[in-house]
C-alpha cells in the first residue's frame, strides 16, 4: 500500500517537502490557504509593473538544484540563474558609495579606495567568514539539531575542537568593530542581521556566516525573477504527482492515541500517514493543534523583525542603481533600538530597493523601473500602522530623494503596499515576522522548534519558523530534515 503524506501549506518549504516525499515514492497531497502557490515567494502585476511580492535575494541555488536532482531530472533543464557580478550598491548620508563585487578582492579594494580600510581586513574578514560555515553549516543549517546523532560524528567533534574561534560570545556589532575601524564598513557588516530579522547590537557573531554566502559562494538571481524558483518547484512537484488543493485552509490536524491522522480542511476529514505543517509553528499550535498542550517556552520566544515594503512602479530609470541597493540610516544602533526595544519605526530608517527590470527588462515598462522597496519593521503588536506607514512613506521618499539628488515622489505611477498585519494574514506568520524567532541571543539557535512532534508521531515541521530558521536556504533546508527524519521514520 502507498503511503500517504498530507502537507499543511505551499511556501517554499511545503514545495520542497512535496518533491523530497514524492520522489520517494509517496503519494503526496498539499493544502494551500491561498489561491496560488510560493506563501511569500509570490508575484503580482500592477499597471504593466511585476513584482517579486517576497524574498529578493538568492543565495545557494545548489538547494533548489538539489530538488531536480532528487527527481531524477537535470535542474538546468528546468530552473536556470546568473550569478550577479555586483552583490549590492551601498548608499551613506556623507555621500560614500560603495558597490559590493562579487569579485571579493576588487571589493575589497574599492572598500580601500573609497574609505582607507585596509584590503586585506576585508579578505581576512570574508576567510573568517567561511571558516564559520565550514565549521558550522552542516551542523546547524543540514541536520536536525534535535536528534542526538548530530552531536556525535567527525563534523561536530571537528567543531568542537574550533569552539574558542566560534565567536558564540560576542554581538555581530562587537566582532565587527573589533575588524573594521571605519564605522561604515562596521554598518555594511553589521546589515547581516537583517537577513534573517535579528539586531546586529545582540544577536552573536557567529552570523557572520552569512558574508560567506554573498560573497564567497555568490549572490545570483532566476531567469524570469524570484517567482520562478517557485514556479519551478511548483512544476516539478506536479510533474510528480503531487496534488495540490488551493484556497483549502486546513481548519485542524486529526491525531488519535498520539498519532497524526490527517486533517481538516473545508468541513472535510483528510486521512494520511504522515502530516507536515509548512504552516508558521506558533499558529499550528494555537490553530490546529488546540486540544493540546502547546511547547509555550518555545511558542513565546522574541519574534523576528518583519517589513514595510512598497511596490512602486517608477516612471525614470536610475543607472546608478542596480538589482540590490541599500541607503543606510545615519544612525544604526537608533534604527534597531526602534524596532525591537520601541517596536515602532525610525524617523530616518534603511531603505533597501530590490529592482529586477534591471535584469529582466519585461518587468517594467520602457523607460520605467520596479522598485520593491522595503524597510525593517518591528512585528506586529497592536501598533497605529496606518499612522507609522504614513509617516514612513514620507520619510522614505524624503530620504531617496535626497541621497539621488531627484524627488522621486512625482514618478511614482502605482503603488501597493505589503506591511506586518498582511504579512501575518496573507501567510499566517506569526505577528508578521518574516523568519520566525529572532537571533537575539547565543541560544536562539537552540530554541526553535524541531522539525518533528516529539508528542504526535507522524506529525512534521518545516518553514521559516522552525529549525533551521527563515529565508529561502534555510527553508529549503528545513524541508530537507524533515524529508530525511520522515524517511528514518517510515524506513523509506
Amino acid at each position: 500500500m502507498t503511503t500517504k503524506a498530507g502537507i499543511i501549506g505551499s511556501g517554499v518549504a511545503g514545495l520542497a517537502t512535496s518533491i523530497r516525499l514524492a520522489s520517494r515514492g509517496l503519494q503526496v497531497e498539499v493544502f494551500e490557504a491561498n489561491s496560488y502557490p510560493g506563501g511569500k515567494l509570490s508575484q503580482f502585476e500592477i499597471d504593466g509593473f511585476r513584482f517579486d511580492a517576497g524574498p529578493s535575494l538568492f543565495t545557494l541555488p545548489g538547494l533548489v538544484d538539489d530538488l531536480f536532482r532528487v527527481a531524477g531530472k537535470k535542474p538546468e533543464e528546468h530552473f536556470q540563474y546568473e550569478k550577479l557580478e555586483v552583490n549590492c550598491n551601498y548608499f551613506y548620508e556623507d555621500g560614500l558609495r560603495l558597490s559590493a563585487w562579487s569579485d571579493t578582492n576588487r571589493f575589497a579594494a574599492e572598500v580601500e579606495e573609497k574609505t582607507g580600510e585596509n584590503a586585506q581586513t576585508v579578505l581576512k574578514s570574508l576567510k573568517k567568514s567561511a571558516f564559520l560555515y565550514d565549521t558550522l553549516a552542516d551542523l546547524f543549517m543540514y541536520r536536525s539539531i534535535h536528534k542526538a546523532g548530530t552531536f556525535f560524528n567527525n563534523t561536530a567533534f571537528k567543531a568542537y575542537a574550533r569552539m574558542p574561534r566560534l565567536d558564540f560570545f560576542r554581538t555581530l556589532d562587537q566582532a565587527n568593530k573589533a575588524q573594521f575601524k571605519d564605522p561604515r564598513l562596521v554598518q555594511m557588516f553589521n546589515r547581516y542581521a537583517t537577513y534573517n530579522g535579528s539586531d546586529p547590537y545582540k544577536t552573536p557573531a557567529t552570523m557572520s556566516i552569512i558574508p560567506h554566502l554573498e560573497f564567497n559562494i555568490g549572490a545570483f538571481i532566476p531567469k524570469g525573477g524570484m517567482h520562478t524558483i517557485t514556479q519551478s518547484m511548483y512544476d516539478l512537484a506536479c510533474s510528480l504527482g503531487v496534488k495540490f488543493h488551493f484556497s483549502s485552509p486546513v481548519e485542524s490536524i486529526i491525531h488519535e492515541k498520539g498519532e497524526a491522522r490527517g486533517f481538516v480542511a473545508g468541513g472535510k476529514n483528510h486521512y494520511f500517514d504522515i502530516t507536515v505543517s509548512n504552516m508558521d509553528v506558533v499558529n499550528t499550535y494555537r490553530k490546529l493543534l488546540k486540544d493540546q498542550k502547546p511547547p509555550e517556552k518555545l511558542l513565546n520566544q522574541p519574534k523576528s523583525s518583519s517589513a514595510l515594503i512598497f511596490y512602486w512602479g517608477i516612471k525614470n530609470q536610475f543607472p546608478e542603481l542596480d538589482l540590490h541597493n541599500i541607503f543606510f540610516s545615519a544612525s544604526y544602533p537608533e534604527e534597531f533600538r526602534y524596532i525591537f526595544d520601541e517596536k515602532s519605526l525610525y524617523h530616518d530608517p534603511t531603505v533597501y530597493i530590490n529592482i529586477t527590470s534591471k535584469y529582466v527588462q519585461e518587468d517594467a515598462p520602457e523607460g520605467c523601473e520596479n522598485w520593491f522597496t522595503m524597510i525593517n519593521t518591528p512585528n506586529n503588536t497592536g501598533q497605529d500602522w496606518d499612522r507609522l506607514i504614513a509617516e514612513a512613506r514620507a520619510n522614505i521618499i524624503k530620504k531617496i530623494s535626497r541621497m539621488l539628488g531627484k524627488n522621486i515622489e512625482p514618478m511614482i505611477v502605482c503603488e501597493e503596499i505589503l506591511e506586518p498585519r498582511t504579512i501575518e494574514s496573507r501567510t499566517s506568520s506569526a505577528q508578521g515576522a518574516l523568519y520566525g524567532n529572532s537571533s537575539n541571543n547565543k541560544y536562539a539557535a537552540f530554541l526553535r522548534h524541531s522539525n518533528y512532534s516529539k508528542k504526535i508521531k507522524g506529525l512534521y515541521f518545516c518553514g521559516g519558523s522552525v529549525h533551521p530558521g527563515g529565508g529561502i536556504p534555510l527553508c529549503l533546508s528545513s524541508a530537507k530534515i524533515a524529508d530525511e527524519i520522515i524517511a528514518d521514520d517510515f524506513s523509506l
